[in-house]
């Protein structure tokens, strides 16, 4: 089958779960699509969040860079204003990339409004998870201690720093940086209560996250011993920094970026001019959002189509969303999870082996697929396209030969049905899912790229998928006469392992009906 054009030259990447479905595959792939083509991909934009939301695209794991590093021909590598973003985190992130050989430097834009987090932002946030612990004696909610809602609370508290503050001269910087510093370790000792001994193991902890994230670096020989070393940021006494070492720091790092540093939405008006495409990699997805998400086990950043219009700083106009997800769910952190998998279950022992935070390495909670989430954001979120990711990983393994099952509502104890997720936080607490099963199939799909030759039990659990999910996006509604496409199908994590002719979702639906 001929896949349909895009119907726009804005193209948003968006997740539609709670992240980690394999966002950072797709940009690659609608790179390849249009390559030679009168709109060929020139931009790449990362949106939103910070060096908490990790991508893998092309064998490579990004952070704060967008997936179209791998993408040898994107002209334009642009983080948007919607960014909170270390200015040392991307020099660590950069300089092993370059030496591997990618062009980073020579296309990396960075707008002039991205917000610039640091250490103090860090230490807040560590500082918070402790609040939340010890004082308000709640569960930890698994925060990455990279600093990105302490940073977004400084925008909102109109207390920002920006990388424009790196044009401004290295006094007016400092200024800033001092003030902001004074703000967090008064939080940190008064409000948030943290005992001396426990700020002080902060810098430790950061210290060896650190090094274990950028091992690779080290071992080439790019880092020296005391790049990842917080503990010299520490001060004479408790609750106190070494401020006039933290802030050569980051001038140095933000003041080194100074001719990556620009106006994002001028560059992209610019190429869409041309006739280009621009494609907005979000991270985290629809139910991490701060506003529409499940607070407070959210991010601190819009994760939704909308905002690439803020980050990126143009008018708002038509733009293609596509929606990814996996062929089963997973969550970290302390979220409700209607639909995870007993710990003991077979599977669960299975994708558990695979299910790691890119950016983090923590262990992820797995899932059954969960319908009604899906088809929620697709309804309020808007879509164009989807892609579902790991339907390999349901292959029966072992003596494990059971079926796969499928969210399609929740039920509560007097069994009342809900369609749609409901956004009282206490209410999902009291739900469990209703499922519909499907037989499973044993055979290898990882080496499958044509979607006739996928087992006819896969064809139908991915035919289920999709007609689940918008059964709830088109709210028990008439579907319309256009439909979206399942326009990739990923069967292994090698940027090879796609299946690009699934039919469409009309002929997906016959297969169900035939049995």
């Amino acid at each position: 089958m001929s896949l349909s054009p895009f119907t726009s030259q804005l193209i948003a990447d968006v997740g539609i779960s709670l992240g980690d479905e394999g966002k950072g595959r797709l940009i690659p792939e609608v790179a390849e699509e249009l390559r030679g083509t009168s709109a060929p991909v020139s931009v790449v934009l990362k949106v939103n969040g910070g060096a908490n939301a990790g991508h893998t695209a092309g064998g490579i794991k990004l952070s704060l860079l967008p997936a179209g590093v791998v993408v040898r021909d994107a002209a334009h590598l642009c983080v948007g204003s919607g960014v909170v973003a270390d200015p040392r985190k991307i020099w660590w992130e950069t300089k092993p990339l370059e030496k591997k050989g990618y062009a980073i430097l020579s296309r990396l834009l960075i707008d002039e409004r991205t917000l610039v987090s640091d250490l103090t932002h860090r230490l807040l946030d560590l500082a918070w998870e402790d609040y939340r612990t010890n004082v308000l004696a709640e569960d930890p909610r698994g925060s990455t201690g990279r600093g990105i809602t302490p940073a977004y609370q400084d925008e909102v508290g109109q207390w920002q720093i920006t990388y424009s503050d790196f044009h401004g001269g290295p006094n007016y910087f400092a200024r800033k940086l001092a003030q902001r510093a004074d703000r967090a370790l008064r939080t940190i000792q008064h409000v948030c209560r943290v005992s001396p001994e426990t700020f002080a193991g902060f810098f430790d902890k950061l210290t060896a996250a650190e090094q274990r994230a950028n091992a690779e670096g080290i071992e080439m020989g790019l880092f020296g011993d005391k790049e990842f070393d917080f503990a010299r940021f520490r001060g004479p006494t408790p609750f106190s920094l070494n401020l006039e070492l933290l802030t050569q720091v980051y001038w140095e790092a933000g003041s080194s970026l100074a001719k990556n540093i620009g106006e994002v939405r001028e560059l992209v008006l610019r190429e869409l001019r041309a006739g280009r495409t621009v494609i907005g990699e979000f991270g985290q997805a629809y139910w991490l959002d701060k506003r529409h998400g499940f607070s407070p086990n959210v991010t601190a950043s819009h994760t939704y189509t909308p905002e690439f219009f803020e980050s990126a700083g143009i008018p708002v106009q038509r733009i293609h969303t596509f929606g990814v997800a996996k062929a089963y769910d997973t969550k970290v952190g302390t979220h409700t999870f209607i639909t995870q998998m007993d710990d003991a279950h077979p599977l669960t022992v299975k994708l558990k082996q695979i299910e790691f935070g890119t950016t983090t390495g923590r262990q992820r909670m797995v899932g059954w697929y969960d319908a009604v989430e899906k088809g929620d954001a697709l309804r309020y979120g808007g879509f164009q396209d989807v892609m579902i990711n790991k339907v390999d990983a349901l292959t029966h393994s072992g003596e494990w030969r059971g079926e796969l099952l499928i969210c399609t509502a929740y039920e509560d104890a007097s069994g009342k049905r809900y369609g749609h997720v409901p956004r009282n936080e206490a209410v999902r607490k009291t739900l469990r899912p209703v499922y519909t099963r499907h037989p499973g199939w044993t055979e290898d799909l990882t080496g499958i790229r044509r979607f006739a030759d996928l087992p006819r039990n896969a064809q139908r659990y991915v035919a289920a998928m999709v007609k689940s999910m918008l059964d709830v996006a088109y709210g028990g509604e008439k579907w319309p006469a256009v439909l979206p496409n399942l326009r990739y199908l990923g069967v292994g994590p090698d940027p090879s392992q796609i299946i690009k002719d699934v039919p469409a979702v009309a002929a997906l639906q016959q297969l169900l009906v035939e049995g």
